[in-house]
């Protein structure tokens, strides 16, 4: 399920209003859902109603279970209660509810006291709950005593329950109007508006929509800036400095930037896509194809919005640098991160060796450090606002540079647990089923490192069991520092139209929670290889992202993806170098005959002991042939009594 600010959520709505089905959608992404449905099967010879509770089962995922707590108005409290909080819970509804709570089979029982329990379980659950009611309160008053029993009762459950819920929703004509909290404004971030459009800013070198200038803000903290680029200085003649890449520098920019939930950012092209993935079948190739990498020119195709996309000649590495405190970080030399970060500034290590054999530039950034999660936030409000700009400004000065691809790669110390966080709070995963093994710097399995970071995580998520989960709150409790600039990255690089390659933990987690953002983030997206790490797996499951390949490399963040880079490029390039089959080149479009072909032809071989060229043809059609200047040589420029090449032509007798 998306990050979105609510752990539990009351959907209000009248009659035919549409407040299932947007309560369902709500929960379509989350692994595996409890749907609790509480009305009764009915009088048996009501078709009608037969029809509907046909009709709710019939839209439920296969991957439901459902469970019927029709018999006691009870059994939906103790359901809430016991819930676990990696479960999702769909009640649907509460109105159903209310009937077998005023059903005299239940009387007499103090209706007020039960009210008031479902709302504790519900203020109390660590499951994410999701429910929905009937509005009645804006009809007439019943004229019947049931009838007046019933909108009492089932208003008074509804002010109860919204009152224990993180958030309300009041659903019209099929249109959500949010009642608590209220609904974020618009941000400023224009949608996919095109360059030069009346009112849209562009950036100088892509064309693309900038972000619109507004008040100054406040200067990022120090710890965000990076250095500034050394004094040019003669490189050592070593064996390095033939492949070591240089670090590059940004000068910090201030754009005024508004980075708020629900921001309309451009999607890729929908139709370029499976143009060019279809275009690959008319392909001269020898054998079956490209198999699994087909969607590499799919997204290259969208993403450039041609059906013939070209390799990214310009790619930029960005190497987030940031420790997290605490259990996080269990088993993690002192200052090896830090030597880490040090040795690709310097050109040296695997990723830097990888990124100068792929020709693509690298830049160190130094992400804010966090604190213990499990003691407390791990990030400030202010910190992860600052975060977030400025990983929205280090994509924007890319796509400004004439970058093509964006990379995103990590070496802080308790990245992975960090992201273990993110994944269990966002996508109800099981820390120990996500986290990875840690291993240390002599290859050996540190088991008692791995259950301190499991244990820190379990802390942490214990502490934050009632706390919103929108982006930014996951981010200052959970996700930390090169987290929160890994999402701003994402949400920058989706504004400038730049797509990025994601490898390793901090990257999907990033992805996670650039949902709540922004929706078509992750539409930008590729996951070359899960590297074997079951965050990966379940994150990318959750993104709707596929892995190209199973390499199982771990060579650190970042590494597999540029491993990856040349032969992803090398694909485009047959995408787009290859020419169509002679085939269907001579069935279907003759402008393809013209050019020189690269084998023998009619202009470099002896003609073939064809029929003479001016021996009628048997079909009647030969006179309405002849009048038009032939394409090739023919009697008005060839000598007569040389032999003549019978070019290919509409007229031409099939041999």
């Amino acid at each position: 399920m998306s990050v979105d600010g609510w752990n539990s959520l009351l959907v209000l709505g009248g009659i035919r209003s549409g407040k299932s089905e947007f309560a369902e959608s709500l929960v379509a992404d989350a692994p595996t859902v409890r749907y609790v449905a509480t009305a009764g099967e009915g009088d048996p010879e009501d078709t009608e109603w037969a029809t509907r509770l046909a009709a709710h089962r019939a839209r439920r995922p296969g991957s439901w279970t459902t469970e019927e707590t029709a018999a006691d108005p009870g059994r939906l409290t103790e359901v809430i209660a016991t819930a676990g909080p990696n479960e999702t819970l769909l009640v649907d509804d509460l109105g159903g509810w209310v009937s077998v709570l005023l059903d005299p089979a239940h009387q007499p029982a103090d209706d007020r006291a039960t009210i008031a329990e479902l709302a504790a379980a519900v203020r109390a659950s660590a499951a994410r709950l999701v429910l929905v009611s009937p509005e009645v309160g804006l009809t007439l008053v019943p004229t019947t005593p049931l009838g007046r029993a019933f909108t009492d009762a089932l208003g008074e459950t509804n002010r109860a329950i919204a009152d224990a819920c993180d958030a309300a929703v009041l659903v019209v004509a099929g249109q959500p109007a949010w009642l608590k909290p209220a609904a974020p404004p618009r941000p400023v971030v224009p949608a996919q508006a095109g360059p030069g459009q009346a009112g849209v800013p562009t950036g100088p070198a892509t064309g693309q929509p900038a972000a619109v200038p507004g008040p100054a803000e406040q200067a990022l903290p120090e710890v965000l800036a990076p250095a500034p680029p050394p004094a040019p200085a003669p490189a050592p003649v070593t064996e390095a400095a033939d492949w070591a890449a240089p670090t590059m520098a940004l000068p910090m920019v201030a754009t005024g930037l508004t980075i708020q939930p629900g921001m309309e950012l451009p999607m890729p092209d929908d139709y370029t896509g499976p143009q060019a993935v279809d275009r690959l079948a008319t392909l001269d190739i020898p054998g079956a194809g490209l198999g699994a990498l087909e969607r590499v020119v799919g997204f290259a195709a969208a993403t450039q919005g041609t059906p013939t996309p070209v390799p990214w000649s310009s790619v930029r590495v960005l190497l987030l640098h940031g420790d997290h405190a605490g259990g996080a970080s269990a088993g993690a030399a002192p200052g090896e991160s830090a030597r880490r970060a040090e040795q690709a500034r310097a050109g040296k290590g695997a990723l830097a060796r990888l990124a100068a054999e792929s020709g693509a530039g690298l830049q160190v950034v130094e992400a804010p450090a966090s604190a213990a999660m499990e003691d407390g936030p791990a990030l400030t409000a202010d910190q992860v606002e600052s975060a977030l700009r400025y990983g929205w400004r280090l994509a924007e000065q890319a796509a400004e540079a004439g970058v093509h691809l964006l990379v995103l790669a990590a070496c802080g110390a308790g990245t992975e647990a960090a992201a273990a966080a993110v994944l269990a709070a966002t996508a109800g995963a099981e820390p120990p089923a996500v986290l990875g093994r840690v291993v240390t710097e002599r290859g050996e399995f540190d088991d008692v490192a791995w259950m301190a970071r499991c244990a820190a995580v379990r802390d942490a998520l214990h502490r934050t069991r009632r706390a919103a989960r929108d982006a930014r709150d996951v981010l200052a409790e959970l996700g930390g520092g090169d987290i929160a600039v890994a999402t701003g990255v994402l949400l920058g690089a989706t504004a400038r139209r730049v797509p990025v390659l994601l490898d390793g933990p901090v990257g999907v987690a990033a992805g996670l929670v650039s949902r709540d953002l922004a929706g078509q983030a992750r539409h930008w997206c590729l996951l070359p290889d899960h590297g074997g790490q079951p965050a990966v797996r379940l994150a990318a499951d959750v993104l709707g992202l596929t892995p190209l390949m199973d390499l199982r490399l771990d060579l650190g963040e970042g590494a597999t993806a540029l491993a990856t880079l040349p032969m992803l490029r090398s694909v485009l390039a047959l995408a787009a170098g290859l020419p169509v089959h002679p085939s269907l080149r001579a069935e279907d479009d003759d402008d393809f005959v013209e050019p020189q072909p690269a084998g023998p032809g009619p202009a470099t071989t002896e003609p073939e002991p064809t029929p003479p060229p001016f021996e009628p043809e048997p079909t009647p059609v030969e006179p309405e042939f002849a009048e038009p200047e032939p394409a090739g040589p023919g009697p008005t420029t060839v000598e007569p009594d040389e032999p003549v090449a019978v070019p290919d032509s509409p007229g031409r007798r099939a041999d």
